[in-house]
């Protein structure tokens, strides 16, 4: 079987840096620009779950700087990417097919005592308009 270069296709973005998250919160992740691709998939990574639960809330708009971010609908969204404990060590994957240029990821956290000691999402945008793209 012959083998398709995803490498010249697609690019790569942090969404969220690693990090250990203690308290019930709101862990707000990077906002990706998605000018120039068609599609992005969040890889997001979770270690040790001692507690709580970890909805992501994914936020779209046009402004740079997401000064109207607005929650994307469910019809927008690709997979569910919520953790819990006894997921540890775990990756999922949440797609987004909405037409706003900028996203944000980031992590709701409740009935946190400890926590979980590391949290991490890697944004990949995909379906370039032009190829090759930069590493």
């Amino acid at each position: 079987m012959k083998r398709n270069d995803m490498h010249h296709d697609t690019k790569q973005a942090v969404a969220m840096t690693q990090q250990a998250i203690g308290t019930d919160t709101t862990t707000v992740g990077e906002i990706i620009d998605t000018a120039g691709f068609e599609g992005l998939e969040l890889l997001l990574l979770a270690g040790t779950i001692t507690d709580g639960a970890y909805a992501t809330l994914l936020e779209e708009g046009d402004d740079a700087a997401l000064a109207d971010a607005a929650t994307v609908d469910a019809e927008e969204t690709l997979g569910a990417a919520d953790f819990a404990l006894a997921e540890d060590d775990t990756a999922k994957r949440l797609g987004y097919i909405g037409n706003k240029r900028y996203v944000r990821l980031s992590i709701v956290s409740t009935a946190v005592t400890t926590g979980v000691d590391m949290f991490g999402a890697i944004a990949l945008l995909g379906m370039a308009a032009h190829r090759p793209t930069a590493d």
